[in-house]
């Protein structure tokens, strides 16, 4: 098993950027193919980017794509997404979440997740 946490939440102005990270408590992230989600207020959660074990690419949101990058340092147990222009809808609260299966980015595979560290963008 593994326990998650992130921490980087906090208010940003639209256009500007942000850097989350995830670090295991408990358990070695190496083990598990990694995704962040977010959780805005009234809408269902979504994968916002995955990363295999190994490091490569698994998964970016359509509307994420040239702005957000994910990335791990397995050594340091540490994952981060790194967000930039972000937009005023994008307001959400955001979770690290750890799989065993590595060529999958739907929520269902993602058995381990964190508390969640809110976001949220200004005008």
């Amino acid at each position: 098993q593994v326990q998650l946490v992130e921490s980087g939440g906090r208010s940003v102005q639209a256009g500007g950027s942000l850097t989350l990270s995830c670090t295991a408590s408990e358990g070695t992230l190496s083990n598990y193919a990694m995704g962040w989600f977010r959780r805005a207020p009234g809408k269902a959660r979504e994968c916002v980017a995955a990363i295999k074990r190994d490091g490569a690419m698994l998964h970016y949101a359509d509307s994420v794509k040239g702005r957000f990058t994910i990335s791990r340092d397995n050594a340091k147990n540490v994952v981060i997404l790194q967000m930039r222009s972000r937009k005023s809808k994008e307001t959400a609260e955001n979770y690290c979440a750890a799989s065993m299966e590595n060529g999958r980015s739907d929520e269902g595979v993602f058995n381990c997740w964190g508390r969640g560290t809110q976001v949220t963008v200004s005008s």
